[in-house]
């Protein structure tokens, strides 16, 4: 069987160690119980080869790469419907599925901020997530308050999901090697999905904090909210960086209360 071109302008870069693509689906704990998986830029089907192995879930694959759509139709013919040729963050997935389900994947790494940001779309869909990242971006992910990682991404993936980082890859086990080192994260959806507040206020007030993250958040929020209807609560006297989920559920309801 031919193999696939790795595609510069499509973030390609093909894991050839089966050890770590084992490691990886067996990241997957089926928090939900739920019995699909959708696996994002197969590639040549490292990791599918592994999770076409479960028994738990049914597998799909999406590609955006015709080459590699082609290719894994010849690998894996009795996929049929379940490999879709499509981009990723253009799929509405309530078409594909009709109850929660994962996503794993090698992701490409120019699009990672969007696929971490399409998943907290379909947050209520998306029950766990299992992927490869520039290890700079998972650190982002997984990042804790007070941290110079810590930010906007951080605030949002841990309002929703708990985030751990699991392991780190080196960049000779893929073709062609990225010029960065990679990382594993986990994702697992919280038990409520949705905040205990005004979640488009809460959404506005990190954008803003972590947007002018040098000044403390009753300056750096002023263009959300009028620095005269404020609330004088301590937390505005700190940095964005400096609040945990839980402080910024706080200050968004206090913030509400007296707009």
């Amino acid at each position: 069987m031919s193999i696939v071109r790795a595609k510069k302008h499509l973030g390609q870069h093909f894991l050839t160690d089966k050890n770590i693509a084992e490691k990886i689906v067996n990241s997957l704990k089926l928090h939900g119980n739920y019995t699909q998986v959708l696996e994002v830029g197969p590639g040549m089907g490292i990791l599918s080869d592994f999770l076409l192995q479960k028994t738990d879930y049914q597998t799909y694959l999406i590609d955006i790469d015709t080459e590699s759509y082609q290719f894994l139709q010849k690998k894996y013919p009795q996929l049929g419907s379940r490999l879709i040729n499509a981009d990723f963050l253009e799929m509405d997935f309530g078409k594909t599925f009709t109850s929660p389900f994962a996503i794993i994947g090698n992701f490409p790494y120019n699009i990672s901020s969007q696929i971490l940001f399409k998943v907290l779309d379909n947050r209520q869909q998306v029950l766990e997530v299992v992927g490869m990242f520039q290890k700079e971006v998972a650190e982002r992910c997984s990042a804790k308050p007070g941290s110079k990682e810590y930010g906007i991404l951080s605030v949002f993936l841990q309002a929703y999901y708990k985030v751990e980082y699991l392991f780190t890859v080196k960049a000779g086990v893929f073709n062609p090697p990225p010029k960065v080192l990679s990382a594993v994260i986990r994702l697992t959806r919280n038990d409520t999905p949705e905040l205990n507040c005004d979640e488009k206020l809460f959404w506005q007030l990190v954008k803003a904090g972590f947007n002018q993250r040098r000044k403390t958040l009753r300056n750096a929020i002023s263009s959300v909210i009028p620095k005269e209807k404020i609330t004088d609560d301590p937390l505005l006297d700190l940095r964005a960086e400096r609040l945990s989920v839980a402080d910024f559920v706080t200050l968004t309801n206090k913030v509400s209360a007296e707009r």
